[in-house]
């Protein structure tokens, strides 16, 4: 996975902030979680992926569709979060549309509607 090319992505976000936490790279907006990129082997899902948050029932629709991309990460899978697997063959407009959208999951709504939806 291209850490630094997910750190951009995440970053880019209004009042985005990265801080390490259980040994990964997890991106906030003012200190909660909106994606993370587990680094402990015990939280890793064949390779490198980064977890966001979904909304109610995309979580299944994803990993039905494409369950060699997504997966429910340990932990937080049962809260509607999903796993994006990484690869060479990575969509990283797909992981920036998925980012986004748990960005404007979790930031307040002030920041939130500053990230358009991607049509």
């Amino acid at each position: 996975m291209s850490e630094a090319r997910l750190r951009r992505i995440c970053l880019a976000l209004p009042e985005a902030e990265e801080r390490t936490t259980w040994d990964a790279p997890t991106f906030r907006v003012r200190d909660k979680i909106f994606a993370m990129a587990p680094g402990r082997e015990g939280l890793k899902q064949d390779g490198q992926a980064v977890w966001v948050k979904a909304p109610r029932g995309s979580q299944a629709v994803l990993i039905e569709a494409a369950p060699d991309r997504f997966f429910a990460p340990p932990y937080l899978g049962p809260k509607g979060w999903v796993g994006i697997r990484m690869n060479a063959g990575t969509d990283w407009a797909e992981v920036a549309a998925l980012v986004r959208r748990s960005y404007r999951l979790i930031a307040p709504r002030r920041l939130a509607v500053l990230v358009p939806e991607e049509g």
